[in-house]
Protein backbone atom coordinates (compact mmCIF):
# COMPACT_ATOMS: atom_id res chain seq x y z
CA UNK A 1 0.00 0.00 0.00
CA UNK A 2 2.60 2.62 1.00
CA UNK A 3 4.71 1.57 -1.99
CA UNK A 4 1.83 2.20 -4.42
CA UNK A 5 0.98 5.52 -2.75
CA UNK A 6 4.61 6.71 -2.81
CA UNK A 7 4.85 5.63 -6.45
CA UNK A 8 1.83 7.81 -7.29
CA UNK A 9 3.11 10.82 -5.31
CA UNK A 10 6.63 10.53 -6.78
CA UNK A 11 5.26 10.16 -10.30
CA UNK A 12 3.00 13.21 -9.86
CA UNK A 13 5.86 15.40 -8.59
CA UNK A 14 8.29 14.23 -11.27
CA UNK A 15 5.68 14.63 -13.99
CA UNK A 16 4.95 18.23 -12.96
CA UNK A 17 8.67 19.11 -12.92
CA UNK A 18 9.19 17.45 -16.31
CA UNK A 19 6.22 19.35 -17.77
CA UNK A 20 7.76 22.64 -16.64
CA UNK A 21 11.12 21.56 -18.14
CA UNK A 22 9.49 20.89 -21.52
CA UNK A 23 7.95 24.37 -21.47
CA UNK A 24 11.22 26.06 -20.41
CA UNK A 25 13.75 24.12 -22.54
CA UNK A 26 11.66 23.76 -25.68
CA UNK A 27 12.54 27.09 -27.32
CA UNK A 28 16.33 27.16 -26.51
CA UNK A 29 16.77 23.55 -27.67
CA UNK A 30 14.91 24.28 -30.90
CA UNK A 31 17.62 26.85 -31.74
CA UNK A 32 20.33 24.34 -30.81
CA UNK A 33 18.66 21.72 -33.01
CA UNK A 34 19.34 23.84 -36.08
CA UNK A 35 23.09 23.27 -35.50
CA UNK A 36 22.64 19.48 -35.63
CA UNK A 37 23.57 17.60 -38.78
CA UNK A 38 23.76 13.83 -39.42
CA UNK A 39 27.20 13.59 -37.73
CA UNK A 40 25.88 15.27 -34.55
CA UNK A 41 22.77 13.08 -34.47
CA UNK A 42 24.93 9.94 -34.78
CA UNK A 43 27.29 11.08 -32.00
CA UNK A 44 24.33 11.96 -29.74
CA UNK A 45 22.95 8.44 -30.16
CA UNK A 46 26.36 6.92 -29.41
CA UNK A 47 26.34 8.94 -26.17
CA UNK A 48 22.87 7.59 -25.36
CA UNK A 49 24.06 3.99 -25.81
CA UNK A 50 27.14 4.60 -23.64
CA UNK A 51 24.84 5.88 -20.88
CA UNK A 52 22.97 2.58 -21.19
CA UNK A 53 26.28 0.74 -20.64
CA UNK A 54 27.16 2.87 -17.60
CA UNK A 55 23.78 2.29 -15.96
CA UNK A 56 23.44 -1.41 -16.82
CA UNK A 57 24.19 -3.82 -14.00
CA UNK A 58 26.95 -6.40 -14.07
CA UNK A 59 29.84 -6.62 -16.51
CA UNK A 60 30.55 -3.65 -18.78
CA UNK A 61 31.60 -6.08 -21.53
CA UNK A 62 28.24 -7.89 -21.26
CA UNK A 63 26.38 -4.57 -21.46
CA UNK A 64 28.31 -3.64 -24.64
CA UNK A 65 27.59 -7.12 -26.05
CA UNK A 66 23.87 -6.56 -25.42
CA UNK A 67 23.95 -3.21 -27.24
CA UNK A 68 25.75 -4.78 -30.22
CA UNK A 69 23.19 -7.63 -30.22
CA UNK A 70 20.38 -5.05 -30.20
CA UNK A 71 21.98 -3.16 -33.11
CA UNK A 72 22.26 -6.43 -35.07
CA UNK A 73 18.59 -7.24 -34.43
CA UNK A 74 17.64 -3.77 -35.69
CA UNK A 75 19.36 -4.55 -39.01
CA UNK A 76 17.21 -7.62 -39.74
CA UNK A 77 14.93 -7.00 -42.73
CA UNK A 78 15.47 -4.64 -45.65
CA UNK A 79 18.38 -2.29 -46.24
CA UNK A 80 17.19 1.28 -45.56
CA UNK A 81 18.62 2.61 -48.87
CA UNK A 82 18.69 -0.25 -51.38
CA UNK A 83 15.77 -2.28 -50.03
CA UNK A 84 17.84 -5.47 -50.33
CA UNK A 85 17.02 -8.23 -47.85
CA UNK A 86 19.61 -8.76 -45.11
CA UNK A 87 19.85 -11.24 -42.24
CA UNK A 88 16.30 -12.44 -43.00
CA UNK A 89 17.54 -15.91 -44.09
CA UNK A 90 14.88 -16.03 -46.83
CA UNK A 91 12.12 -16.14 -44.19
CA UNK A 92 9.22 -14.03 -45.56
CA UNK A 93 8.03 -13.10 -42.04
CA UNK A 94 11.39 -11.41 -41.32
CA UNK A 95 11.37 -9.34 -44.53
CA UNK A 96 10.03 -6.28 -42.67
CA UNK A 97 12.37 -6.77 -39.71
CA UNK A 98 11.74 -7.65 -36.09
CA UNK A 99 9.07 -5.66 -34.24
CA UNK A 100 10.19 -3.85 -31.10
CA UNK A 101 7.05 -4.95 -29.22
CA UNK A 102 7.70 -8.59 -30.14
CA UNK A 103 11.26 -8.57 -28.80
CA UNK A 104 10.42 -6.47 -25.72
CA UNK A 105 7.45 -8.64 -24.75
CA UNK A 106 9.54 -11.78 -25.12
CA UNK A 107 12.66 -10.56 -23.33
CA UNK A 108 10.85 -8.76 -20.47
CA UNK A 109 7.42 -10.47 -20.30
CA UNK A 110 7.74 -14.14 -21.14
CA UNK A 111 11.32 -14.40 -19.85
CA UNK A 112 10.29 -12.99 -16.46
CA UNK A 113 7.48 -15.54 -16.14
CA UNK A 114 9.86 -18.41 -16.95
CA UNK A 115 12.34 -17.04 -14.40
CA UNK A 116 9.67 -16.84 -11.68
CA UNK A 117 8.47 -20.38 -12.40
CA UNK A 118 12.06 -21.59 -12.28
CA UNK A 119 12.56 -19.88 -8.90
CA UNK A 120 9.39 -21.46 -7.44
CA UNK A 121 7.60 -18.12 -6.91
CA UNK A 122 4.40 -19.78 -5.67
CA UNK A 123 6.11 -20.67 -2.39
CA UNK A 124 6.34 -17.02 -1.26
CA UNK A 125 2.69 -16.19 -2.08
CA UNK A 126 1.15 -17.27 1.26
CA UNK A 127 2.25 -14.05 3.00
CA UNK A 128 -0.28 -11.99 1.06
CA UNK A 129 -3.34 -14.00 2.11
CA UNK A 130 -3.55 -12.25 5.49
CA UNK A 131 -5.59 -9.04 6.00
CA UNK A 132 -3.76 -6.03 4.57
CA UNK A 133 -3.71 -2.88 6.73
CA UNK A 134 -1.80 0.42 6.74
CA UNK A 135 -2.25 1.21 3.06
CA UNK A 136 -1.25 4.87 3.29
CA UNK A 137 2.42 5.91 3.74
CA UNK A 138 3.48 7.05 7.21
CA UNK A 139 5.26 10.32 7.94
CA UNK A 140 8.56 8.39 8.12
CA UNK A 141 7.88 6.89 4.67
CA UNK A 142 7.34 10.38 3.24
CA UNK A 143 10.51 11.76 4.86
CA UNK A 144 12.61 8.78 3.70
CA UNK A 145 11.30 8.93 0.16
CA UNK A 146 11.46 12.73 -0.40
CA UNK A 147 15.22 12.88 -1.27
CA UNK A 148 14.84 9.79 -3.50
CA UNK A 149 11.94 11.44 -5.35
CA UNK A 150 14.06 14.58 -5.96
CA UNK A 151 17.08 12.58 -7.16
CA UNK A 152 14.88 10.37 -9.36
CA UNK A 153 13.24 13.43 -10.91
CA UNK A 154 16.61 15.02 -11.80
CA UNK A 155 18.12 11.78 -13.15
CA UNK A 156 14.99 10.86 -15.10
CA UNK A 157 14.73 14.34 -16.63
CA UNK A 158 18.33 14.11 -17.90
CA UNK A 159 18.07 10.54 -19.20
CA UNK A 160 14.73 11.24 -20.87
CA UNK A 161 16.35 13.91 -23.05
CA UNK A 162 19.20 11.59 -24.15
CA UNK A 163 18.52 9.27 -27.11
CA UNK A 164 18.23 5.75 -25.77
CA UNK A 165 17.26 7.01 -22.33
CA UNK A 166 13.54 6.91 -21.73
CA UNK A 167 11.59 5.50 -18.82
CA UNK A 168 13.15 2.02 -18.73
CA UNK A 169 16.78 3.03 -18.39
CA UNK A 170 15.82 5.90 -16.03
CA UNK A 171 14.16 3.41 -13.65
CA UNK A 172 17.21 1.15 -13.66
CA UNK A 173 19.52 4.15 -13.20
CA UNK A 174 17.53 5.63 -10.30
CA UNK A 175 17.40 2.28 -8.48
CA UNK A 176 21.18 1.95 -8.93
CA UNK A 177 21.74 5.48 -7.63
CA UNK A 178 19.55 4.97 -4.55
CA UNK A 179 21.26 1.70 -3.71
CA UNK A 180 24.67 3.32 -4.11
CA UNK A 181 23.78 6.22 -1.79
CA UNK A 182 22.06 4.05 0.84
CA UNK A 183 23.84 3.45 4.15
CA UNK A 184 22.56 -0.13 4.12
CA UNK A 185 22.19 -1.36 0.50
CA UNK A 186 21.09 -4.83 1.68
CA UNK A 187 17.62 -3.35 2.49
CA UNK A 188 16.97 -3.00 -1.24
CA UNK A 189 14.89 -5.81 -2.64
CA UNK A 190 13.33 -6.33 0.81
CA UNK A 191 11.05 -3.30 1.18
CA UNK A 192 13.20 -0.14 1.06
CA UNK A 193 10.77 2.70 0.23
CA UNK A 194 13.57 4.62 -1.56
CA UNK A 195 13.78 1.72 -4.01
CA UNK A 196 10.23 2.53 -5.11
CA UNK A 197 10.27 6.33 -4.84
CA UNK A 198 13.43 6.92 -6.93
CA UNK A 199 12.66 4.68 -9.93
CA UNK A 200 8.98 5.67 -10.12
CA UNK A 201 9.87 9.39 -10.14
CA UNK A 202 12.66 8.86 -12.70
CA UNK A 203 10.41 6.77 -14.89
CA UNK A 204 7.69 9.46 -15.10
CA UNK A 205 10.17 12.34 -15.53
CA UNK A 206 11.94 10.51 -18.36
CA UNK A 207 8.68 9.52 -20.05
CA UNK A 208 7.78 13.21 -20.36
CA UNK A 209 11.17 14.82 -21.04
CA UNK A 210 11.64 12.33 -23.90
CA UNK A 211 9.22 14.62 -25.77
CA UNK A 212 11.98 17.28 -25.81
CA UNK A 213 14.27 15.59 -28.41
CA UNK A 214 11.17 14.56 -30.38
CA UNK A 215 9.76 18.08 -30.60
CA UNK A 216 13.09 19.93 -30.96
CA UNK A 217 15.46 17.57 -32.79
CA UNK A 218 12.81 15.49 -34.53
CA UNK A 219 14.35 12.20 -33.33
CA UNK A 220 12.46 9.70 -31.15
CA UNK A 221 14.66 8.80 -28.14
CA UNK A 222 12.83 5.53 -27.49
CA UNK A 223 10.22 3.15 -28.90
CA UNK A 224 7.21 4.98 -27.44
CA UNK A 225 8.30 8.23 -29.06
CA UNK A 226 8.85 6.35 -32.32
CA UNK A 227 5.14 5.46 -32.21
CA UNK A 228 4.38 9.14 -31.53
CA UNK A 229 6.24 10.08 -34.72
CA UNK A 230 3.94 7.73 -36.65
CA UNK A 231 0.86 9.20 -34.97
CA UNK A 232 1.98 12.78 -35.70
CA UNK A 233 2.82 11.96 -39.33
CA UNK A 234 -0.68 10.53 -39.87
CA UNK A 235 -2.06 13.94 -38.80
CA UNK A 236 0.36 15.85 -41.05
CA UNK A 237 2.67 16.98 -38.21
CA UNK A 238 6.43 16.76 -38.84
CA UNK A 239 8.34 16.64 -35.52
CA UNK A 240 11.46 18.81 -35.49
CA UNK A 241 12.71 22.37 -34.95
CA UNK A 242 9.83 23.88 -36.97
CA UNK A 243 6.95 22.30 -35.05
CA UNK A 244 7.28 24.63 -32.03
CA UNK A 245 7.31 27.69 -34.27
CA UNK A 246 4.65 26.67 -36.81
CA UNK A 247 2.25 24.80 -34.49
CA UNK A 248 2.55 26.33 -31.00
CA UNK A 249 -1.09 25.41 -30.22
CA UNK A 250 -0.22 21.72 -30.62
CA UNK A 251 2.86 21.95 -28.38
CA UNK A 252 1.20 23.93 -25.58
CA UNK A 253 -1.90 21.73 -25.78
CA UNK A 254 0.35 18.69 -25.32
CA UNK A 255 2.09 20.29 -22.33
CA UNK A 256 -1.28 21.13 -20.72
CA UNK A 257 -2.54 17.57 -21.30
CA UNK A 258 0.57 16.20 -19.56
CA UNK A 259 -0.21 18.14 -16.40
CA UNK A 260 -3.87 17.03 -16.48
CA UNK A 261 -2.66 13.44 -16.94
CA UNK A 262 -0.40 13.73 -13.88
CA UNK A 263 -3.29 15.08 -11.82
CA UNK A 264 -5.47 12.15 -12.91
CA UNK A 265 -2.65 9.83 -11.85
CA UNK A 266 -3.03 11.00 -8.24
CA UNK A 267 -6.85 11.01 -8.34
CA UNK A 268 -7.06 7.45 -9.71
CA UNK A 269 -4.20 5.92 -7.74
CA UNK A 270 -4.42 7.14 -4.15
CA UNK A 271 -8.12 6.45 -3.39
CA UNK A 272 -7.94 3.07 -5.18
CA UNK A 273 -4.74 1.74 -3.58
CA UNK A 274 -6.78 -0.83 -1.64
CA UNK A 275 -8.15 -2.30 -4.88
CA UNK A 276 -4.71 -2.56 -6.52
CA UNK A 277 -3.28 -4.26 -3.42
CA UNK A 278 -6.01 -6.91 -3.62
CA UNK A 279 -4.43 -8.08 -6.88
CA UNK A 280 -1.64 -9.52 -4.72
CA UNK A 281 -4.15 -12.07 -3.44
CA UNK A 282 -4.43 -13.60 -6.94
CA UNK A 283 -2.38 -16.83 -6.98
CA UNK A 284 0.40 -17.16 -9.55
CA UNK A 285 -1.29 -20.20 -11.10
CA UNK A 286 -4.04 -17.81 -12.30
CA UNK A 287 -1.91 -14.73 -12.85
CA UNK A 288 0.82 -16.28 -15.04
CA UNK A 289 -1.54 -17.77 -17.68
CA UNK A 290 -3.44 -14.44 -17.74
CA UNK A 291 -0.22 -12.49 -18.34
CA UNK A 292 0.80 -14.86 -21.15
CA UNK A 293 -2.64 -14.60 -22.80
CA UNK A 294 -2.73 -10.78 -22.63
CA UNK A 295 0.85 -10.55 -23.93
CA UNK A 296 -0.01 -12.87 -26.83
CA UNK A 297 -3.16 -10.87 -27.68
CA UNK A 298 -1.18 -7.61 -27.55
CA UNK A 299 1.60 -8.89 -29.81
CA UNK A 300 -0.86 -10.43 -32.29
CA UNK A 301 -2.92 -7.21 -32.48
CA UNK A 302 0.07 -5.11 -33.67
CA UNK A 303 0.30 -6.77 -37.13
CA UNK A 304 -2.37 -9.50 -36.90
CA UNK A 305 0.48 -11.96 -37.47
CA UNK A 306 0.60 -15.29 -35.57
CA UNK A 307 4.34 -15.52 -36.31
CA UNK A 308 4.93 -12.49 -34.04
CA UNK A 309 3.59 -14.48 -31.07
CA UNK A 310 5.94 -17.37 -31.93
CA UNK A 311 8.89 -14.97 -32.22
CA UNK A 312 8.00 -13.44 -28.84
CA UNK A 313 8.10 -16.95 -27.35
CA UNK A 314 11.53 -17.53 -28.90
CA UNK A 315 12.79 -14.24 -27.46
CA UNK A 316 11.28 -15.28 -24.13
CA UNK A 317 13.66 -18.25 -24.10
CA UNK A 318 16.53 -16.00 -25.24
CA UNK A 319 15.69 -13.51 -22.48
CA UNK A 320 15.57 -16.28 -19.87
CA UNK A 321 19.03 -17.48 -20.99
CA UNK A 322 20.35 -13.90 -20.79
CA UNK A 323 18.96 -13.42 -17.25
CA UNK A 324 20.43 -16.74 -16.10
CA UNK A 325 23.86 -15.70 -17.42
CA UNK A 326 23.73 -12.20 -15.89
CA UNK A 327 23.16 -10.26 -19.11
CA UNK A 328 21.09 -7.08 -18.74
CA UNK A 329 18.25 -6.99 -21.36
CA UNK A 330 17.60 -3.21 -21.24
CA UNK A 331 20.64 -2.16 -23.39
CA UNK A 332 19.59 -4.74 -26.00
CA UNK A 333 16.25 -2.96 -26.50
CA UNK A 334 17.91 0.46 -26.61
CA UNK A 335 20.32 -0.74 -29.28
CA UNK A 336 17.36 -2.06 -31.24
CA UNK A 337 15.43 1.23 -31.00
CA UNK A 338 18.37 3.44 -31.97
CA UNK A 339 19.87 1.07 -34.57
CA UNK A 340 17.90 2.26 -37.65
CA UNK A 341 18.36 5.95 -36.72
CA UNK A 342 22.10 5.51 -36.11
CA UNK A 343 22.55 3.70 -39.42
CA UNK A 344 20.59 6.32 -41.34
CA UNK A 345 22.57 9.23 -39.88
CA UNK A 346 25.90 7.41 -40.21
CA UNK A 347 25.28 6.79 -43.91
CA UNK A 348 24.03 10.32 -44.47
CA UNK A 349 27.07 11.86 -42.75
CA UNK A 350 29.49 9.72 -44.79
CA UNK A 351 27.60 10.51 -47.99
CA UNK A 352 27.88 14.26 -47.36
CA UNK A 353 31.59 13.98 -46.44
CA UNK A 354 32.30 11.68 -49.45
CA UNK A 355 33.29 8.78 -47.22
CA UNK A 356 35.57 10.79 -44.91
CA UNK A 357 35.21 9.30 -41.40
CA UNK A 358 36.97 12.28 -39.80
CA UNK A 359 33.73 14.28 -40.21
CA UNK A 360 32.65 12.98 -36.76
CA UNK A 361 35.74 14.55 -35.16
CA UNK A 362 36.14 17.71 -37.26
CA UNK A 363 32.64 18.98 -36.49
CA UNK A 364 32.96 20.53 -32.97
CA UNK A 365 29.59 19.48 -31.51
CA UNK A 366 29.97 15.91 -32.76
CA UNK A 367 33.53 15.71 -31.38
CA UNK A 368 32.39 16.95 -27.94
CA UNK A 369 29.58 14.37 -27.76
CA UNK A 370 31.96 11.53 -28.75
CA UNK A 371 34.57 12.75 -26.24
CA UNK A 372 31.97 12.69 -23.43
CA UNK A 373 30.91 9.18 -24.49
CA UNK A 374 34.53 7.94 -24.54
CA UNK A 375 35.23 9.51 -21.12
CA UNK A 376 32.19 7.83 -19.59
CA UNK A 377 33.23 4.46 -21.00
CA UNK A 378 36.80 4.83 -19.69
CA UNK A 379 35.55 5.86 -16.23
CA UNK A 380 33.23 2.87 -16.11
CA UNK A 381 35.99 0.32 -16.74
CA UNK A 382 38.43 1.81 -14.19
CA UNK A 383 38.99 -0.86 -11.48
CA UNK A 384 38.01 1.35 -8.51
CA UNK A 385 34.75 2.53 -10.07
CA UNK A 386 33.96 -0.92 -11.44
CA UNK A 387 34.27 -2.46 -7.97
CA UNK A 388 31.86 0.12 -6.52
CA UNK A 389 29.48 -0.38 -9.44
CA UNK A 390 29.43 -4.15 -8.94
CA UNK A 391 28.80 -3.66 -5.22
CA UNK A 392 25.80 -1.41 -5.97
CA UNK A 393 24.21 -4.01 -8.26
CA UNK A 394 24.75 -6.98 -5.95
CA UNK A 395 21.32 -7.99 -4.69
CA UNK A 396 20.90 -9.79 -1.41
CA UNK A 397 20.55 -13.57 -1.81
CA UNK A 398 17.68 -13.43 0.68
Amino acid sequence: GPALAIAAIGSFFAGCVATVLIAVLGAPLTKLALAFGPAEYFSLMVLGLIFAVVLAKGSVLKAIAMIVFGLLLSMVGSDIETGASRMAFNIPELADGLGFATVAMGVFGFAEIIRNLDAGAEMSRDLVQQKITGLMPTRKDLIDSAPAILRGTVLGSILGILPGGGATIASFGAYTLEKKLAKNPSRFGRGAIEGVAGPESANNAAAQTSFIPLLTLGIPPNAVMALMVGAMTIHGIVPGPQVMQKQPDLVWGMIASMWIGNLMLIIINLPLVGIWVRLLRVPYRLMFPSIVIFCAIGIYSVNNAPVDVILAGVFGLVGYWLIKHDFEPAPLLLGMVLGPLMEENLRRALLISRGDWSVFLTRPLSAVLLAVAASLLVLTVLPALRAKRDEVFTESEN
